[in-house]
């Protein structure tokens, strides 16, 4: 069926967790087949209610937000140079052509929505991610909606360790 479509945009959500690396890879299968560039992305998830009710706590509302707006900003800056150290590390290590990937994407939000907001904003043709259903975490719910909200195909890769 892949072989009947014609990708140039693939979206790529990663969360870097300890089984990315062949997912990342066939993403770059995919990528070389059908002369598409990869957009990487990661989605850093906002404080959780209750930890923000523990920061309440302990700092008033002005310096509530400005931690909270100051620490992702940060932790977006660090995520996208992993991503970036990530990429050079595959590229490298499995001799890629590192023109396949076009844009690496770190924002903050609830993973499905800003995951169909980036295919979207870079007209993606595939979303591409790894999901492990023996586990909960950043693809469990989040794939579900994605896969329910998509308007492009939804490639997922299986990538648990047995």
């Amino acid at each position: 069926m892949l072989a009947e479509l014609d990708f140039k945009h693939i979206l790529y959500a990663t969360d870097l967790g300890k089984h990315t690396r062949p997912v990342f890879r066939q993403a770059v299968r995919l990528a070389q087949k059908f002369n598409a560039n990869i957009i990487m992305l990661h989605v850093v998830e906002p404080l959780g209610r209750t930890g923000a009710s523990i920061l309440s706590v302990y700092l008033p509302d002005s310096d509530l937000e400005r931690v909270e707006h100051e620490g992702m900003r940060k932790t977006v800056e660090q995520m996208r140079q992993r991503l970036e150290r990530f990429c050079e590390e595959e590229m490298e290590a499995h001799n890629l052509d590192s023109l396949h990937v076009s844009d690496i994407v770190v924002t903050s939000g609830r993973v499905d929505e800003q995951i169909l907001k980036q295919a979207e904003k870079h007209q993606a043709d595939l979303i591409l991610l790894g999901s492990c259903y023996r586990r909960q975490g950043l693809h469990g719910d989040s794939t579900h909606r994605l896969t329910q909200h998509a308007k492009v195909p939804v490639l997922i890769v299986p990538n648990c360790s047995d």
